[in-house]
């Protein structure tokens, strides 16, 4: 894991769910913990989410680089994560969006922060969309 990523994943947990930099005042931060799919060790992500309803939207841009992230392939391997949102944590699974539902949710990320635009005119692949819904208990 990146030095970047350490140090964002910290001052979240510090700070019930806020971090400053890049970030300061983005109330739509979130944390999740994958299982490696080749490792099957637990990994942890700082991302951006767009509230959908009682989901939230992740959007798998990798910065617009021509390749899925890590946290994206080990979605596919084992849909079940763990999300940190403020203060609280819960289990939850990821749901893969498709067609026009996945087009509109990235326009919907793009209006939240204009920078996932660049992203996907930086890369020829499409960039997935990841619904994650809550778990039971």
């Amino acid at each position: 894991m990146s030095d970047f990523n350490t140090q964002v994943i910290e001052e979240f947990r510090a700070n019930g769910g806020r971090v400053g930099g890049m970030f300061e005042g983005r109330t739509n931060m979130v944390l999740i913990t994958t299982t490696g799919a080749r490792t099957g060790r637990q990994v942890t992500n700082p991302l951006v989410y767009l509230p959908d309803g009682d989901r939230m939207v992740l959007v798998a841009s990798n910065g617009g680089a021509d390749r899925h992230p890590a946290w994206y392939h080990n979605l596919r391997a084992k849909p079940e994560l763990t999300v940190e949102v403020g203060t609280e944590k819960f289990s939850a699974t990821a749901e893969f969006v498709t067609g026009t539902e996945r087009d509109e949710l990235y326009d919907r990320m793009v209006e939240l922060m204009p920078a996932f635009g660049d992203y996907r005119a930086k890369t020829s692949r499409v960039i997935p969309v990841v619904a994650v819904q809550r778990g039971d208990g």
